[in-house]
């Protein structure tokens, strides 16, 4: 560890099976840091265009070389492992690594071994939970004193759920486990959620969020999960659900014939499962900080992106502030472990903005004029549907405003248009708004704004009386997963709400990220052209510029 060095970051490890879609192992990524700065990042599904792509070990030598992080080795390596394993070995043969396998979660870096362009070079691991919580440090700076760390999803290295607590600049273990590996499971592994989602188990990855937008539709009921914990939750019902409609039928003399999303019975089940999942979250985290005596929490891993839950607990006020950061899932693994690797070096960590994935658009250059702004907003107020591709790309699984398809709010035809016909995607699951600071004042009629709004992590209850002027964004439940945009994040979709704002008295757009169902976000200038066209949408700005198609 040499704190003159920069920092590369990998995770690769590769998958248990070979399948066409990743399934113990996705998201792959590299990033480079350099005193507590990020130079190069890449979401590997951003390039290949594969979904969640988890073949960086196929690809790593063409893909360090193209960077010219091949000329120059002289930095500090650093791999996040797996619960399949802590292996990484690249398929060329010219790079491994190897850290040792022990049974307790680690809070520093381990010292492995590894071969680097057949030479022996010094490398280190940093561990699944531990990169979780390091994804928070590159958007909120260093750890607060007296703070929780708390790591939450599917599996990590030797858990699912993990604590660490951050006291007088220690960083120290609290617990890991895999208690709550049930909680997760509701919603990546549940046979009788994959019925009524009518996904797959390839489908795996996409189904939390579709779950999450279901559950809106119903209602948590107590003898409901009574009886979904004394049938173990239906969890084996992969080959077939026969056992699931009889018990239907006896328990609540609901006759089904097949699984279907627009039953209420169904989706009561499906908010059962939600409203589970935020109880028990609440209670571990209500008894960790009556533990530790911890005044901030930061929270990451896969569950952090169930966006109810998250309202709950920055409501609750039980600590004095949360940070999630937008890349809270697997995407932001090798990002945190940089992150982590960079703070143990220097103790200090620059905040970015989200828009880190920079990996081959080194050119990207946004200007626009107010003949630009213009132009574009003519085009919205026409109920045109645009297209966003500005500088770099967001990290993580939310469009922040920079790879962002945008139209008008105020109509829930024109929504459905954008997530259905354009997008490609179920009925039921919502888009979200982007908005000034002050008109989400304005429609939740709150003094202030939670700052995990920058990064579309919460849900807000928009006042019933202007609901209707923002119909396309509100949600059955009456609440909407609200962006807030100040001018230091976003100049040019500051700009464009500014105007339309006070030209046409526009408060809102819909902004939903830049791909089909099934796609990665666009990354780059081409693939936002090709994109667009394929959507058949109205319009593109490129690097600021307006075009219609």
């Amino acid at each position: 560890m040499n704190a003159s060095k920069p920092t590369l970051a990998i995770y690769g490890i590769q998958d248990r099976i070979n399948s066409e879609t990743p399934f113990y192992v996705h998201d792959h990524a590299l990033t480079l840091m350099d005193k507590g700065q990020v130079v190069k990042h890449l979401t590997l599904e951003r390039l290949t265009r594969r979904k969640h792509d988890n073949s960086l070990h196929q690809q790593i030598y063409d893909l360090l070389k193209q960077e010219g992080l091949l000329k120059n080795t002289d930095y500090d390596l650093v791999f996040v492992d797996n619960v399949v394993g802590r292996t990484f070995l690249s398929s060329c043969g010219r790079f491994r690594f190897e850290a040792p396998l022990n049974n307790t979660l680690s809070a520093h870096p381990e010292k492995g071994r590894c071969w680097w362009l057949d030479r022996e070079k010094e490398a280190y691991a940093i561990n699944h939970e531990l990169a979780h919580a390091g994804a928070c440090l590159p958007f909120f700076g260093a750890y607060n004193n007296n703070s929780l760390l708390v790591h939450f999803d599917g599996g990590g290295s030797l858990s699912n759920f993990s604590a660490f607590s951050y006291n007088n600049d220690e960083l120290n273990v609290v617990e890991h486990h895999w208690d709550f590996k049930y909680l997760s499971g509701l919603f990546n592994a549940n046979a009788l959620v994959f019925g009524i989602i009518g996904a797959r188990f390839k489908e795996q990855n996409s189904v939390p969020g579709k779950m999450m937008g279901l559950a809106a539709y119903g209602n948590y009921q107590k003898d409901i999960e009574q009886w979904l914990v004394a049938n173990n939750y239906f969890s084996d019902l992969w080959g077939s659900k026969k056992r699931f409609f009889a018990a239907a039928k006896s328990d609540f003399n609901t006759d089904l014939q097949h699984l279907n999303q627009d039953n209420p019975f169904l989706q009561d089940i499906v908010a059962t499962m939600q409203g589970i999942f935020q109880r028990e979250l609440m209670t571990k985290l209500e008894d960790l900080k009556e533990l530790k005596k911890a005044d901030y929490l930061y929270y990451s891993g896969g569950s952090a992106l169930n966006i109810v839950a998250n309202t709950q607990l920055a409501d609750s006020g039980l600590f004095k502030d949360i940070f999630i950061p937008p890349c809270t899932e697997d995407s932001g693994l090798s990002l945190g472990a940089a992150a982590m690797f960079e703070w143990y070096k220097h103790k200090q960590i620059k905040q970015h903005s989200p828009y880190l994935n920079n990996w081959q658009l080194n050119d990207s250059d946004c200007t626009f004029s107010s003949d630009d702004i213009d132009a574009c907003a003519r085009a919205l107020m026409q109920n045109k549907v645009i297209a966003i591709c500005n500088n770099t790309a967001e990290i993580g699984p939310r469009a922040l405003g920079n790879r962002s398809i945008i139209s008008l709010a105020n109509s829930k035809k024109l929504a459905d248009k954008v997530s259905m016909t354009h997008k490609k995607r179920e009925w039921y699951r919502p888009v979200a708004p982007i908005m000034l600071s002050k008109n989400a004042r304005y429609y939740t009629n709150r003094e202030s704004i939670h700052h995990l709004a920058k990064y579309m992590l919460l849900d807000f209850a928009i006042d019933a009386e202007k609901q209707k002027e923002i119909e396309g964004v509100v949600h059955v439940d009456g609440t909407s997963r609200i962006q807030t945009v100040e001018q230091s994040d976003n100049p040019y979709v500051f700009a464009l709400l500014t105007h339309l704002d006070e030209k046409y008295n526009v408060k809102a757009l819909i902004n939903t990220s830049f791909n089909v169902r099934g796609e990665p976000i666009v990354h780059d200038e081409k693939g936002a052209v090709k994109s667009a066209q394929n959507m058949n949408l109205d319009g593109l700005v490129l690097n600021g510029k307006f075009q219609t198609l």
